[in-house]
């Protein structure tokens, strides 16, 4: 059996890399919104004691995972995957962020703006609280339920968050069916299956396909909802 001890590791690393060139792709004012999203995204790695071994228990750096629940190749994917699934759909594009005017921040849409941006934190919280749910499945619903409240506030960024969720579902498809090929024992042993659907995509489990299509409608709009921004193509 193939050695796993640093499969999650160097994947994570593999990411990073992606990431760093899909920086390197884009402009600056993009590179800015980029880099935010992914400062912003790392912290929940801190949220793998929710994941760990409820979820998966994959071998970590130093054990971390496997002794206190942490580790820190859950910190380099949250903050690879942030960055990606907030910028990934607008690569091919030009375009540039605009203030929105004053007439359109006073709209009634916007009177619960703060609370509406913590739409995934209060879902989270109530979900877990009132559900057996495994976490991926209440992470990934708030994650969905923050972007319906984005594109509530602002209509203009629906197609921009499923333009992202799809963009992003499909290049993390590609990223996973790539490492459980190269590493075909990785999913079956580390994966608490009888913990989840046990439904599979070509060897992806499908939790992760919503985490990504939630993530990916969550994120690529977030950053304009909260920073009162509008995209104008150019």
């Amino acid at each position: 059996m193939m050695n796993m001890q640093y499969t999650y590791l160097v994947w994570s690393l593999l990411l990073l890399l992606i990431w760093l060139v899909v920086f390197i792709a884009q402009k600056k004012t993009q590179r800015v919104r980029m880099m935010t999203m992914s400062i912003g995204t790392a912290p929940l790695g801190l949220s793998e004691p929710l994941f760990y071994p409820d979820y998966w228990f994959p071998p970590t750096l130093f054990r971390l995972g496997e002794t206190t629940g942490f580790d820190i190749e859950s910190l380099i994917f949250s903050f690879a995957v942030g960055g990606l699934a907030s910028s990934l759909f607008g690569v091919s594009d030009k375009f540039e962020l605009e203030p929105l005017t004053e007439h359109g921040k006073s709209s009634k849409r916007h009177r619960y703006h703060k609370f509406l941006l913590s739409t995934p934190l209060w879902l989270f919280l109530i979900l877990e609280g009132l559900t057996a749910w495994n976490a991926i499945y209440t992470a990934s619903l708030s994650l969905l339920g923050g972007a319906i409240a984005t594109v509530i506030c602002r209509p203009d960024l629906l197609l921009q968050a499923i333009k992202g969720a799809l963009i992003f579902t499909g290049f993390y498809f590609l990223f996973f069916s790539a490492m459980a090929f190269s590493h075909p024992d990785f999913v079956p042993l580390y994966w608490n299956h009888a913990n989840i659907s046990g439904i599979q995509v070509i060897e992806v489990p499908v939790e992760e396909l919503l985490f990504a299509f939630s993530l990916g409608a969550m994120w690529s709009a977030f950053y304009e909802h909260k920073q009162w921004l509008h995209v104008r193509l150019s």
